[in-house]
């Protein structure tokens, strides 16, 4: 099989399963089996898989079909233009969350040394974007399942300013050692518990622990509600359901919401008035 018929199966079986990306997709899985780029993997005619890739590429296929997300099955992401390792532990980055790092980005700007904490840190993607971004600042994450831990610890790798600890945040938020900082940034689990079995096929591959936000999908904003008196001496940012900004609003008054990339709400901001 020559690297254009593979891409051609792969687009066509895809496709067949109702995949509405389906020529992306397979090009991405033929990327992830041949190590080539995108760009000379669609200058290739007549190059030929190895027996060995024909059949990762085939079981790829596969694995997609039978609706494993494609990040998983990659084991890698872009997020914020910088690549992150995936895997089933952890919740796969999305880029209406790249409104946090924008929000930061923005409301950091100027401060020399920021101190900046991602709680549920996850993959780490948003702690450790802007810990590269932001050369001068120090990121402190916050993970708490093993799994989801281990590939925080692996993208962190090389990232000298961001400190990884393993904790619960509705625990003892004090016994975790945190210094308080100018900016506290979360992607908090904040689907209802009721809800989470209607979810499509792909995201209920996705970490339940990371979705299920308790039985009003509010159980962990109470939390960082109580945490930010005792961290917070800036501003507080929080992603959130499109349908929690009335409810977000009244828990933190002064607040406001941000929009993402879909114009759907995404994040509240608490606190900018705040030193």
């Amino acid at each position: 099989m020559t690297k254009a018929q593979a891409r051609k199966y792969g687009q066509e079986a895809l496709a067949s399963s109702g995949i509405s990306n389906a020529p992306s997709e397979s090009l991405w899985l033929l990327e992830s089996v041949t190590g080539e780029t995108a760009s000379k993997l669609l200058a290739s005619q007549g190059d030929e898989l190895t027996a060995e890739q024909e059949k990762n590429f085939r079981d790829k296929i596969a694995e997609r079909i039978s609706g494993r997300p494609i990040q998983y099955i990659t084991g890698k992401w872009e997020f914020y233009g910088r690549e992150f390792y995936t895997a089933e532990g952890a919740l796969i980055p999305r880029p209406e969350t790249e409104l946090l790092v924008d929000f930061a980005l923005e409301y950091l700007k100027g401060r020399e040394n920021p101190v900046i904490i991602d709680l549920c840190a996850g993959t780490g993607c948003i702690g450790l974007t802007l810990a590269s971004l932001i050369p001068g600042s120090k990121v402190y994450l916050v993970e708490k399942y093993d799994e989801a831990f281990e590939i925080l610890a692996k993208n962190a790798r090389g990232v000298k300013n961001a400190v990884i600890i393993k904790g619960d945040i509705l625990e003892d938020i004090a016994s975790l050692g945190l210094p308080e900082c100018d900016l506290l940034l979360s992607n908090p689990p904040y689907i209802k518990s009721s809800e989470i079995p209607a979810l499509q096929t792909e995201v209920l591959r996705e970490p339940v622990t990371a979705l299920d936000g308790g039985e009003d999908g509010l159980t962990f904003y109470r939390a960082l509600k109580k945490i930010i008196p005792s961290l917070c001496r800036g501003a507080a940012a929080f992603e959130c359901g499109e349908d929690q900004g009335g409810d977000l609003m009244n828990m933190f008054p002064g607040s406001r919401l941000l929009r993402d990339c879909y114009g759907n709400v995404r994040v509240l901001v608490e606190g900018e008035d705040r030193c």
